[in-house]
């Protein structure tokens, strides 16, 4: 199982699909509800035409941390080793949810690097008055509310593909308990870029996001979208927060026509 040590933690991660150097690497970062098994849906049909790199946060899944690690603010620099462990120097990142503040957050520090950012219902940190406003609701909700179902996967999914809603907490179970106000001071940690330093990020980028999502709203993706030089959002209807998880045909052929605009 192949680990790789950085910052007082001790990191868990995947590579599927052919070998490093023959093929355009795409790296998988999770969100607070998955980790590295989340992609059960997305790295075999990838996985047949791309290298894909799936690993798993400090803190979730099998990677662990000391304590008084610097948490959220590694989640960047983790990632900067990783592909520097493996010689790796252009990724498409595919950012979920948290994934996202670590996605972006790469890409805004090593423009360069990054061939292409998918933010797949996240807004990766972004930092305006206007994402604020439109994702108040939505944050107060998630503070306050007593959800009958696991806000991540939305009560859709949780009537509609009950064994597929078991198998989502089950991953989640895996990880280390998090409560919100932890995940809030997380976020905080891994970063908040602002337009001007998202305007910097060059490469095409792909919003994809579930039109149901109750974590960080549809609109949300909308305000985010227009910071961005290069960017477009795409919904799938009938999904929430985790549409990756609940509408894996639809996610993977949205994530597959732009991968195939950038002409890999």
């Amino acid at each position: 199982m192949p680990f790789f040590s950085h910052r007082n933690a001790r990191l868990y991660y995947e590579v599927h699909g052919p070998p490093l150097g023959e093929a355009p690497v795409l790296v998988w970062a999770h969100g607070a509800g998955g980790n590295h098994l989340s992609w059960w849906q997305q790295i075999p049909h990838f996985a047949q035409r791309y290298t894909c790199i799936t690993f798993d946060h400090r803190g979730f899944g099998l990677s662990v941390e000391d304590d008084g690690s610097p948490g959220g603010a590694a989640f960047v620099s983790d990632l900067q080793t990783l592909l520097d462990h493996l010689g790796i120097e252009k990724v498409v990142l595919i950012g979920q949810s948290m994934g996202g503040w670590t996605s972006l957050g790469f890409a805004v520090q090593h423009p360069k690097r990054v061939e292409g950012l998918v933010l797949a219902d996240t807004h990766g940190g972004l930092t305006s008055e206007a994402v604020s406003h439109a994702w108040a609701t939505a944050f107060h909700r998630l503070r306050t509310d007593a959800f009958a179902y696991h806000p991540a996967c939305g009560a859709r999914m949780a009537q509609e593909q009950p064994v597929k809603y078991f198998l989502y907490l089950q991953i989640t179970g895996l990880n280390s308990e998090h409560s919100v106000e932890e995940l809030a001071e997380l976020l905080a940690a891994a970063g908040s870029p602002t337009p001007e330093d998202v305007r910097r990020v060059s490469c095409p980028v792909l919003l994809l996001w579930g039109e149901e999502d109750e974590v960080i709203p549809v609109e949300v993706g909308r305000v985010a979208a227009s910071y961005f030089a290069n960017a477009t959002l795409v919904t799938i209807p009938q999904a929430g927060h985790s549409a990756y998880f609940e509408r894996p045909e639809q996610f993977n052929e949205s994530l597959q026509g732009f991968l195939s605009s950038l002409h890999l």
